[in-house]
């Protein structure tokens, strides 16, 4: 395809929103695997999210005449550079047809908005940060996504490498099948809750009717856990609030344990029923006029989990309280007679969760990456 074809257009959260949230149901309408993101939620991340409070986002649409072949978001995370005292920008929500020159022209339009911004680096994919969906999917290809997991061709890759990017780090994926973990890591599993009791530590489930407090500390929780992380940045008070409300419509209490000592939280871990196998049903990710009947109708047929987060805060680790957070959800998801269980993301270089994943065999089966580049010197 010839550059001069290709028309790269900025967009607003009022014109061409649509278009952008749309392109990638075009673009995979062929792949049985991919699962549209639902609408009325990608529209809300893209005008309301508390994200813009303080920091901002530029989103571009590359056109071949009027038809849309590609999408990226350029991102300026203004509290990930005062957290890390950096200058980094990062490129998100990334999607393209498998053209070179396309790819060229859209990260061109990022880069040249980021440099305005005197961003050094460029740091992606991350929709809008590594506390949202991030990672270009590398290794796993022949499996389907679970909720709030990338989903990409394997031609990204060229795509973005040729460009000039190179690896920052890899996130993990790991998988347990219907049978869960062996006697082995049921045996593991109650030698190191007996330990626990010992340190004063117990497991609970959240209490749903004091949701509001137990999610305050749990979000202190997860802020000291995640603080030596490649990339974190502490969610505000709003983001942590409003990925809550998300959380609270789909919650299975039984999903979402706490550890405590002495009545404080020292760690959590949190499962969210794989509602993408419900999504994938609904056309373009409309809920209306069908998409919400087909939610209220398969919603009890979701058959998988995924884990989504987990935490120990420091002074506390290396006790054995993750893999009992792990094989705990693991017991209730065996109990229900669910079929799968993923927990993702992890860090490739966290082999304190890693080996507490692989202790009650969980099986690593997918790779996400994350990349970067120099734009200044």
């Amino acid at each position: 395809m010839h550059p001069q074809m290709i028309r790269i257009k900025p967009i607003t959260r009022k014109d061409g929103l649509t278009a952008f949230i749309d392109f990638p149901c075009d673009l995979y309408k062929d792949d049985p695997k991919y699962v549209p993101e639902l609408f009325i939620a990608q529209k809300e991340l893209f005008t309301k999210h508390p994200f813009y409070e303080h920091s901002s986002v530029q989103c571009f649409l590359a056109y071949d005449g009027d038809k849309v072949v590609g999408r990226i978001a350029a991102i300026l995370n203004n509290r990930h550079n005062h957290y890390n005292h950096a200058a980094d920008g990062f490129f998100g929500f990334f999607d393209c047809i498998n053209d070179q020159i396309v790819a060229n022209l859209l990260f061109d339009a990022v880069t040249e908005w980021l440099e305005y911004r005197n961003v050094k680096n460029i740091i992606g994919p991350a929709n809008f940060s590594f506390n949202e969906t991030c990672g270009l999917l590398v290794e796993g290809f022949e499996f389907p996504p679970v909720v709030m997991m990338p989903y990409n061709a394997p031609y990204y890759q060229r795509l973005i490498e040729n460009i000039g990017f190179s690896k920052k780090l890899d996130l993990l994926a790991f998988r347990f099948g219907e049978d869960g973990y062996d006697d082995k890591s049921v045996r593991l599993l109650d030698q190191l809750q007996e330990r626990q009791k010992r340190n004063r530590i117990s497991l609970r489930r959240i209490n749903m009717k004091n949701f509001k407090q137990e999610a305050v500390s749990i979000r202190e929780v997860y802020n000291k856990a995640w603080d030596k992380n490649t990339g974190f940045v502490p969610m505000t008070d709003h983001e942590f609030d409003h990925i809550g409300k998300e959380m609270k419509m789909i919650l299975d209490p039984d999903f979402c344990q706490l550890a405590e000592q002495d009545g404080k939280i020292v760690g959590f871990a949190l499962a969210i029923p794989d509602f993408n196998q419900v999504l994938k049903k609904v056309k373009r990710g409309r809920l209306l006029p069908t998409g919400l009947f087909k939610i209220l109708l398969n919603r009890k047929k979701v058959s998988g989990i995924r884990i989504i987060l987990l935490g120990v805060i420091d002074g506390y680790r290396k006790m054995g309280i993750e893999a009992c957070l792990y094989g705990t959800i693991i017991k209730e998801y065996r109990r229900k007679k669910l079929k799968y269980a993923e927990a993702s993301w992890t860090l490739e270089d966290n082999h304190l969760i890693n080996n507490a994943i692989l202790a009650i065999k969980g099986e690593p089966y997918k790779k996400y990456r994350i990349y970067t580049k120099s734009i200044l010197p």
